[in-house]
């Protein structure tokens, strides 16, 4: 056998897999820059001058739910500006600022919890959902809970889920606030998957900002998703909800 043509096959494959990534770079750029401007001016325009837009997650990926930093020394008032500017741009998700003190958050009113919410409490009253170290990998035990979960959501088909994502102290906050929010995403996913509908999903994550109740900080029990299921009329989807190309 000749190895001419096996080492062809091997620079072939290089190749391929060196311009696939030089043309994910450009695509992630693409992406990102536009948002970044727009970022920029809108947070100029509204009092936030020093404060940045990352939409980039914690391992570098683009993401449509930027961080703000930078604003600490801001009232909250130009804060809660700031963020509200930046959330209403076209393509842009939630908003979350780097210390986790303050987010860009719906008008929209409140409805009563339902029944499900009952139901969903009762099965992590005693289980979590867990994940890979430092990753938003699911367990395996945490995909058979899901399964349990999304049967239990199927009679408030309709209703708005909310999926909340917490991690504990370790780490640094911005870290903290993409991963439970990469995290969040990870669930919403695993449940279109199991036939809930995108639509009534919605993903955050809160970082280190709530603990349980009663524990430290830094306790691992606080790395947890969080359910709330709530009375609708569907809200306004986010473009990062709608389904379509991401």
């Amino acid at each position: 056998m000749s190895i001419r043509p096996a080492l062809a096959i091997v620079a072939g494959a290089a190749l391929v897999a060196v311009a696939g990534y030089g043309y994910a770079t450009k695509t992630d750029e693409a992406f990102v820059v536009p948002l970044e401007e727009s970022a920029a001016q809108a947070i100029t325009e509204n009092g936030g001058g020093g404060v940045t837009a990352r939409f980039t997650g914690a391992n570098g990926s683009p993401t449509r739910h930027p961080l703000l930093s930078n604003g600490e020394d801001l009232p909250e008032q130009t804060r809660a500006r700031v963020a509200q500017a930046v959330a209403g741009m076209p393509g842009v998700g939630g908003v979350v600022w780097s210390d986790g003190t303050a987010r860009a958050e719906t008008d929209a009113p409140t409805f009563e919890p339902l029944h499900c919410q009952e139901d969903v409490d009762g099965l992590l009253r005693s289980r979590s959902i867990r994940f890979e170290e430092a990753s938003s990998a699911l367990l395996p035990a945490s995909r058979i809970l899901l399964d349990e979960v999304a049967e239990a959501l199927q009679p408030c088909l309709g209703a708005i889920i909310s999926i909340t994502g917490h991690t504990d102290k370790s780490g640094t906050e911005p870290g903290n606030l993409a991963l439970s929010m990469e995290r969040a995403r990870a669930v919403r996913e695993a449940l279109v998957s199991r036939g809930i509908p995108r639509d009534g999903l919605r993903a955050r994550g809160m970082g280190s900002s709530e603990p349980v109740e009663g524990l430290a900080p830094g306790d691992p029990a606080n790395r947890r998703i969080e359910f709330a299921v709530i009375r609708t009329e569907p809200l306004r989807p986010t473009p990062v909800d709608t389904p379509g190309a991401r």
